[in-house]
């Protein structure tokens, strides 16, 4: 079993959460709520719904997150819709300082997990592994 690729794959993805969680608890946020923070940094007042499919996670896993994340003052959602039935979802001051400050964490870590892979092979990697995405459906 080692040596098949998606264990490979996993064994990976695994080290890089249990990292990213390490750092992150220095931040008083977990990788979802990172993985929010980042996705709201970049696509401002996108709805929940799409902030669950842009962070891989359920919708009612998203809302759980988007909870704890308005109770610690780091997003805003209006209580109603403007239109239909979304409710943007937006970065706080506090959301976007404490952003900042994990994501220089994270991309230490990221820098860390780069540094094993040879500069000459690292853009190969990456669109082998985005190559690899595409065949199983996911774009």
């Amino acid at each position: 079993m080692t040596e098949h690729v998606g264990y490979r794959l996993k064994r990976a993805a695994s080290a890089l959460r249990g990292a990213m969680d390490q750092v992150l608890r220095e931040h008083g946020l977990t990788v979802p709520q990172y993985s929010c923070l980042e996705l709201l940094d970049e696509r401002p007042g996108i709805s929940g719904s799409d902030l669950a499919r842009g962070t891989f996670v359920t919708r009612q896993s998203s809302a759980v997150v988007l909870r704890g994340l308005q109770q610690a003052g780091l997003v805003t959602r209006p209580a109603a819709a403007e239109h239909g039935r979304a409710l943007p979802v937006h970065l706080t001051e506090q959301g976007r300082a404490r952003l900042r400050a994990a994501r220089a964490a994270v991309y230490g870590v990221e820098r860390r997990m780069i540094a094993a892979v040879p500069a000459a092979r690292l853009e190969a990697l990456l669109d082998d592994l985005d190559n690899m995405a595409a065949a199983l459906g996911e774009a």
